[in-house]
């Protein structure tokens, strides 16, 4: 009657063990560390960094219980905060800020067996824990041009398939304008671009032979451009920060033009500020002329000297290389990070140096057949436009005709094509931005938040023990037994999952435990009833939980519907709210169903005669 099967002691023996294992972690905490990490490409993390980090600290007689060297650089940790901060203004000192960064870092104190079976704490919001915030600016303008500028390529290649003959397409500003020696031609133009462009609004300018058809984006067009940049810009800021590996991050729009960024528990800062505050666009186009390779088409040193005097052909500008080599570079685009499928970096086949392999979509790999196709033994420039800058990052030359999969080569070490192969992956962005604030938020604020949510939880959780013992004696404790297991079980999922605890979170706990001992007051009052009704012991038990299920599983399937409504629909702190609450339902129903009623199993057993339950002053209705 009232005795479990041994498959489900096992499994509740099984949980608590699993999730004191994923709930220790989160007590060990961090210390105060220091990251070394190189700041160029061509610059490595090794043991001789090590070794001069670890001299200037013992020259300037600052203590520390720990240094070691991983992937991304050299890890210094600390007992006390004071000593981080020395170390780190030591450093910066001692070390070339060119060559290497120096910044601030928590490291988890967790013991390595904890970490081997994957138990590591959660990861805390950037009110608990720090951490570092951007507000970036989208120019507008920028995006606008882009647009128009893509048009102009568009155009011309629309227009020499249907053998249309034109003088000359430019870009004035957000026209193109294109130019014709008869009107028959101009209007055959007209049509054509009307039907494939209709987008923009076109108008006939000029006489004789120097006729102009000009092509403007309307006020609908240019608006839906901005917020295209915006949202192509807010997708590009998440991926790169799914490879920074961020749990949790907050990236949303703010005003019209505006994007913020949270990265809750960041310490490296100069890392996410390499690859958020770079926010650059990669364009790949074809080099009309160098004068260093003489093995490939396109060697004009005699062009490259009129450009640096200034005489640039129409259609080219002039760009520098890494290495400071000057490039004449096509205008037109050939594809662009938003037509990348995948871009992985791997040593080169060649020997040394690196490359990266390329897949690109439909669109990308038809403009890049038909470029290639003429090109072989030209040389293709793979630029990063930052900030109105603009650098080739390498410029290989054309082996063979290329279409949806090629490699590119010329990265010196697998680390800059690695970076380059992260820009690539993350995507174009739509438009430049710039990093108008910057703030790094302290965990000195996160500890007192911390300690202010954990008493409030731990008090809630006494007062809820004491009212249930006093009220239901044996039974009481059972419940506050099984309020214990969830909350164990609750940390644990969260750990397991990595999830970010907010302030909300930690609402959201406490909120759990006064919803999670409901259970077991129905369940209690529901016995009650039954030995009122003069049913036995043993019945009451079995009887209670029974016809206490179905009232449990209603209010808690409500209470989960209003959850997922909120993690649907709501963002940032309303969402860290709902992870935690829909978590906490599903652990309160084992709880306070599954484990109270075994551990009520155990005490009071199967078949055992028993005259009295110990739940506390019965009263009997007259």
């Amino acid at each position: 009657m009232n005795r479990y099967p041994t498959w489900k002691y096992v499994l509740i023996a099984a949980s608590v063990i699993i999730g004191l294992l994923y709930t220790v972690p989160n007590l060990y905490g961090e210390s105060p560390a220091v990251q070394i990490s190189p700041a160029r490409a061509s610059l490595k993390a090794d043991q001789a960094l090590l070794s001069k980090v670890e001299a200037a600290l013992k020259l300037a007689d600052i203590k520390f219980n720990g240094i070691y060297l991983d992937a991304s650089g050299v890890k210094v940790r600390f007992d006390k905060p004071e000593d981080q901060l020395k170390a780190k203004d030591k450093l910066t000192e001692t070390l070339t800020a060119e060559d290497y960064t120096v910044a601030l870092n928590l490291l988890s104190q967790t013991p390595d067996w904890l970490l081997s079976i994957g138990a590591k704490p959660m990861y805390l919001g950037l009110d608990l824990r720090g951490g570092v915030h951007f507000l970036l600016q989208v120019d507008m303008q920028a995006a606008l041009e882009k647009s128009v500028e893509s048009n102009v390529g568009d155009f011309r290649t629309a227009m020499r398939n249907e053998k249309i003959n034109y003088t000359g397409v430019s870009r004035d500003n957000l026209k193109v304008e294109v130019s014709f020696e008869s009107e028959e031609e101009r209007e055959k133009a007209r049509r054509l671009l009307e039907t494939n462009y209709p987008d923009l609004t076109y108008t006939k300018t000029g006489s004789d032979k120097a006729l102009k058809l000009i092509a403007t984006p309307s006020d609908i067009t240019q608006k839906k451009i901005q917020e295209f940049a915006l949202k192509q810009n807010l997708l590009t800021l998440h991926n790169r920060i799914n490879e920074l590996g961020v749990a949790e991050p907050i990236v949303q729009q703010q005003g019209l033009d505006r994007i913020v960024v949270q990265l809750p528990g960041v310490q490296d800062t100069a890392k996410a500020k390499e690859i958020l505050g770079r926010t650059a666009a990669l364009e790949v186009r074809m080099v009309t002329a160098h004068g260093t390779r003489s093995d490939a088409r396109d060697f004009d040193p005699k062009k490259i000297e009129d450009a640096l005097k200034g005489i640039i052909p129409a259609g080219s500008e002039l760009l520098y290389s890494r290495i400071n080599e000057p490039l004449l570079v096509s205008k037109r685009v050939v594809f662009s990070g938003e037509n990348l499928v995948s871009a992985s970096p791997k040593p080169s086949q060649q020997g040394a140096g690196a490359e990266i392999a390329v897949s690109l979509d439909s669109k990308g790999a038809g403009s890049m057949k038909l470029t290639t196709r003429d090109g072989i033994n030209r040389r293709m420039a793979v630029i990063l436009v930052e900030k109105g800058k603009k650098e080739v990052l390498t410029a290989p030359t054309i082996q063979a005709e290329l279409s949806s999969q090629f490699v590119i080569t010329g990265m010196e070490n697998l680390q800059e094509a690695n970076d380059l192969s992260l820009l690539m992956r993350a995507g174009a962005l739509a438009a430049p931005m710039e990093i108008i604030e910057e703030r790094t938020v302290g965990p000195s604020m996160g500890e007192e938040n911390i300690k202010r949510g954990v008493n409030s939880t731990l008090w809630g959780f006494a007062a809820i023990a004491v009212m249930m013992i006093m009220y239901y004696v044996l039974f009481g404790t059972v419940s506050v037994t099984a309020l214990g297991i969830n909350l164990l079980l609750l940390i644990a999922l969260l750990s397991m999952l990595q999830a970010t605890l907010t302030l909300p979170g930690l609402a959201a706990i406490a909120l759990t435990l006064g919803m999670a001992i409901d259970a077991n007051v129905l369940i209690n009052e529901r016995i009650r009833e039954e030995l009122r009704d003069g049913n036995t012991p043993q019945a009451s038990i079995r009887i209670g939980y029974d016809k206490a299920f179905g009232t449990i599983l209603d209010s808690n399937i409500t209470t989960l519907i209003a959850g997922a409504a909120l993690f649907m629909f709501g963002t940032g702190p309303i969402k860290g709210f709902a992870v935690v609450h829909v978590l906490g339902i599903l652990t309160s129903m084992f709880s306070a169903v599954m484990v109270s009623r075994a551990i009520v199993n155990l005490i009071y057993g199967y078949r055992r005669k028993i005259e009295k339950l110990s739940i506390g002053q019965i009263y009997k209705a007259d």
